[in-house]
């Protein structure tokens, strides 16, 4: 039992660190893009057609007050960690006054509905069709059309993004090009707004899929390999167990470890959103306002994301820590 707290107390140590290093570094980051970010913000607000009546040199001293872009970049750090243990994430510059919060929030269910899903799709089939190819006794159609997917995963998503516009959107005009949902569609609990979001998402979807399928099948192919050459393989196979059982239960069962660990590391991250990929389709969730953001130098609403990013992903490192161990005794025996 000591032992056990101990094992925790060290990982809490560790996944505080690795927040507090992490978020030093996206409070670095955004203040390095070039420009000034309240006079981007007052450039968009001019475009918009906004700005008729503003004094703009003395707003910018108001907001550059207001925001704390005055003051020391030391007092800066420290007022970002204050706010940040207060759950303040600010204000958005490009719209002021709308909270950071509030507009990570209106992303967040759009980015974990599309990349949660399309992650789970790209990893279950990958998965398995990763364990067949290393399997002898697949099926040959499986050899056939195992490379075109394993050639696709050298391709970006974005590039995959552009092609189907292309074929599904521009030629055959099977799916919308861009949109979360038609601007005539009022978003509710019913079956339109379900179809019409779908439809929506499907492309963006596709090109995740189709991008991430190689990725997990090359994974899962290796651990198999690896697999097929142990010792209670071998002992199965002369047992006269079904093939179908010992692919299954001895072949795929244990070379899963390190490909869950691998999901749960991809699901941690999922709340980044795939940035040029929601870019491309505008697309209404986190990468497409990240993308967004940066592009404003609305800096507050970039350290938010961010921040989300290095937090789930960290929590999602210490969880696989705990778990782990549970999963595998061999594991938990070394720790």
């Amino acid at each position: 039992m000591a032992d056990t707290l101990t094992y925790i107390g060290r990982r809490l140590i560790q996944l505080f660190l690795v927040i507090w290093v992490a978020g030093t570094i996206n409070f670095i980051i955004p203040r390095m893009i070039p420009g000034d970010p309240v006079q981007a913000a007052l450039a968009s607000i001019a475009a918009r057609g906004g700005a008729q009546s503003i004094d703009a040199i003395a707003l910018t001293k108001v907001w550059n007050q207001k925001f704390g872009f005055d003051q020391p970049i030391y007092a800066q750090y420290a007022n970002y960690w204050i706010d940040i243990s207060h759950g303040d994430l600010g204000v958005s510059i490009t719209n002021f006054p709308q909270p950071v919060t509030q507009k990570i929030g209106a992303a967040i269910p759009w980015t974990i509905g599309l990349l949660g899903v399309t992650t789970i799709i790209a990893f279950l089939i990958g998965t398995f069709a990763g364990a067949l190819m290393a399997w002898p006794k697949s099926p040959r159609l499986v050899r056939i059309i195992a490379p075109p997917f394993l050639l696709l995963s050298a391709v970006p998503y974005f590039l995959l993004a552009i092609l189907l516009i292309f074929v599904f959107a521009v030629i055959l005009k099977l799916f919308p090009p861009a949109g979360g949902f038609s601007p005539t569609t009022i978003i509710g609990p019913n079956v339109n707004s379900v179809v019409d979001i779908t439809t929506h998402a499907f492309l963006p979807g596709l090109s995740i899929v189709l991008g991430a399928i190689g990725f997990w099948a090359l994974g899962m192919r290796s651990l198999m390999v690896n697999v097929l050459g142990e010792d209670y393989i071998v002992y199965a196979e002369s047992k006269g167990l079904k093939p179908n059982r010992i692919f299954v239960r001895y072949g795929m069962r244990n070379a899963l470890l390190p490909q869950i660990t691998a999901l749960a590391l991809a699901l941690g991250t999922v709340v980044s959103g795939a940035v040029l990929v929601e870019a491309i389709f505008n697309y209404p969730g986190l990468g497409g306002l990240l993308f967004g953001s940066i592009l404003g130098k609305d800096i507050f609403v970039i350290n938010g994301i961010v921040l989300m990013l290095i937090v789930t992903l960290a929590i999602a490192v210490f969880v696989i820590d705990l778990v782990i161990p549970i999963l595998d005794p061999r594991i938990r025996q070394h720790s």
